[in-house]
């Protein structure tokens, strides 16, 4: 049962106990009834929305992997990486910039922290987005 069901449920027992009108008759208690299980369902519609996966905004993920950053490093020319997948472009394929084509060396790689918070910040918010291997 998902917590939704369990309150409305919660909700329709408490309702049912301090009911005494005969049947057929809406009262008060029974429209503040009707409006408490609307009300239930939209905080449950609201918070739910920030769990439903969707599109993570492009400036927050690896031009290579297209996955979201976890240890972003930008580059002399502007272009953010993960440190890890620019590292092994850099060995394994050659000393240069795979977007620009610059010669690029480890060194020249710096923590992008603005773009580690942006993705925090994001993260915070949409914790489906957070793929663990």
């Amino acid at each position: 049962m998902s917590s939704l069901e369990a309150c409305e449920t919660a909700l329709r027992e408490k309702h049912f106990l301090d009911d005494s009108q005969p049947e057929g008759f809406l009262d008060e208690a029974s429209i503040s009834h009707m409006k408490q299980l609307e009300v239930l369902r939209q905080v449950f519609r609201k918070a739910g929305e920030a769990d439903t996966p969707g599109e993570v905004p492009d400036y927050l993920c690896c031009k290579i992997t297209l996955d979201i950053f976890r240890d972003p490093v930008i580059t002399p020319s502007g272009v953010t990486y993960e440190r890890a997948v620019i590292l092994d472009h850099l060995e394994k394929v050659g000393k240069f910039d795979p977007i620009t084509r610059e010669p690029l060396d480890q060194s020249q790689l710096v923590p992008n922290l603005a773009i580690k918070e942006a993705v925090q910040e994001y993260l915070d918010k949409h914790g489906w987005a957070y793929k663990v291997d």
